[in-house]
């Protein structure tokens, strides 16, 4: 017998079986390349050598800059935006049977309802119902787009806070502002693209929150301190000049350029000498964006610094309108960080004094940002991770409800004057134009000139999105 013939049927069986591994292989390359190919066409495809770089826009952005004003722990849209009158005539009542059954972050609902005790009245041309705990705002009613259906999928703070700024309430997924980056790039040399500020304690959960997850870690939101030190560590070191750090910069590079001539694809070896270049570039760019000592008392006045009790927040939002001015992309503006907003106890004084602390430091954004003609192309954002319910617990506290609840935007492409949706006679869930945290974030993502579901990024073989599989543009709160 031959060698050819004593081979030849194991030969067959492995060519049969390399030629189907082969066909398996062209299914795997694709399905590893799909991602990418779709991320071309979509033209976000970002050089790893310049991931700041900025890019194009999908659509015509509005919005070149966000500022979101976030009221963490969950502000009463039933003694803020949203009056109900049937909450009167049913005080002291159990919730009806017909509202269905309610299961709480205290347990099952079993308590009485409570109407509001704030005094509601009409404001502006459009009418919007706003109550006397926001007085100043009310006066920029007509600039208010009113969103009464907002919903999410969380019960707890943690996980709220959380899908707020990322979408779900697992941790793990990028925020918004890191997708924002992603998508568009810098408009700035010296500052962050993502800036997030607080008032108080960590905002629940931490820097998840702000996180780039599975995105690159350049694109990850960067938290600015109070103070004359506003990012942790950026200073040189005692002792170390200008002269001498750039020098040490220079040799770095030099020294890290010839590696990565030997082994061009490692990104986050360029990505870490980038970071080390802004940082040095911050130094001097960061105290003098958030150094408001440099405004006039006027302006100061406007936002409330003259006042103990609106100074801290007004100091956050004057220091948004300077960021904003020099081409941050996406500001955060936490009030009642660490969850000052949950009212379970006493409602009347934890709201009596949140919204004394945020009321004119808010209105006077809003005022400033339009008479620098700045209003148009920043979009202002208001709101917490979920409402209040209609009943009350503990006798004078409100608990958590993200069946039902109010967001409200102005500028930036939103449409004035206008109002979305609306929750039922009691205010407990969102019946018309339910509007979720997706929709939100793919209109916010909109108006910045980003597609919620061209804007992808190849993780664990999928093509990820910011608004996972849901979500779509709220056209009835964005101008034509």
């Amino acid at each position: 017998m031959s060698a050819f013939t004593k081979l030849a049927p194991s030969a067959r069986r492995e060519f049969l079986a390399r030629v189907g591994s082969g066909f398996g292989a062209l299914a795997l390359d694709y399905i590893l390349r799909r991602d990418t190919l779709e991320a071309e066409a979509a033209g976000h495809v970002f050089d790893p050598l310049q991931p700041l770089q900025r890019r194009d826009p999908h659509l015509s952005a509005k919005a070149h800059s966000v500022i979101w004003l976030f009221m963490e722990g969950g502000p009463s849209h039933l003694d803020l935006f949203d009056p109900k009158p049937e909450l009167e005539r049913l005080s002291g009542t159990p919730m009806p049977a017909s509202f269905g059954k309610v299961i709480t972050a205290m347990g099952t609902a079993s308590n009485t309802l409570m109407p509001s005790k704030r005094r509601f009245s009409r404001h502006g041309q459009s009418g919007h119902w706003i109550s006397d705990w926001y007085p100043h705002i009310a006066r920029n009613a007509d600039d208010l787009t009113i969103i009464r259906s907002c919903r999410a999928d969380g019960l707890n703070h943690v996980g709220s806070v959380c899908q707020m700024n990322t979408g779900d309430i697992l941790a793990g997924r990028p925020s918004l502002g890191a997708w924002a980056t992603y998508g568009l790039g810098t408009s700035n040399e010296n500052l962050p693209t993502f800036v997030v500020m607080t008032d108080a304690a960590e905002v629940l959960g931490g820097p998840k929150n702000w996180s780039a997850g599975f995105l690159p870690t350049v694109f990850q939101g960067t938290q600015l301190r109070q103070g004359n030190v506003p990012i942790f560590h950026l200073a040189a070191p005692m002792g170390v000049d200008d002269a001498r750090q750039r020098g040490k910069l220079d040799f770095l590079r030099t020294l890290n350029g010839r590696l990565g001539a030997r082994r061009p694809e490692d990104s986050e070896l360029a990505a870490r000498l980038d970071s080390y270049e802004l940082a040095y570039r911050m130094q001097a760019a960061a105290p003098e964006a958030v150094d408001i000592g440099r405004e006039t008392e006027a302006t100061k006045a406007l936002y409330g610094l003259d006042n103990p009790a609106t100074e801290k927040f007004g100091q956050i939002c004057l220091r948004a309108r300077r960021l904003v001015e020099r081409g941050v992309r996406f500001v955060q503006c936490y009030s009642g960080s660490g969850s000052g907003w949950d009212a379970h106890n006493d409602l009347e004084a934890n709201h009596s004094k949140l919204c004394l602390s945020s009321d004119k430091p808010i209105a006077g954004l809003l005022a400033d940002l339009k008479a620098r003609g700045l209003l148009e192309s920043t979009l202002v954002i208001w709101g917490g991770e979920f409402g209040r319910t209609p009943f009350n617990e503990k006798g004078l506290g409100r608990d958590h409800n993200p069946w039902g609840f109010t967001t409200w935007m102005a500028g930036g492409g939103a449409k004035p004057g206008t109002v979305v949706g609306s929750t039922d006679e009691i205010g407990l869930r969102a019946v018309d134009r339910p509007v979720h945290v997706h929709d939100l974030h793919a209109t916010i993502l909109h108006l910045m000139g980003l597609d919620h579901e061209r804007l992808t990024y190849p993780h664990n073989g999928r093509g990820e999105r910011p608004t996972i599989n849901a979500g779509e543009v709220i056209t009835e709160a964005v101008e034509a």
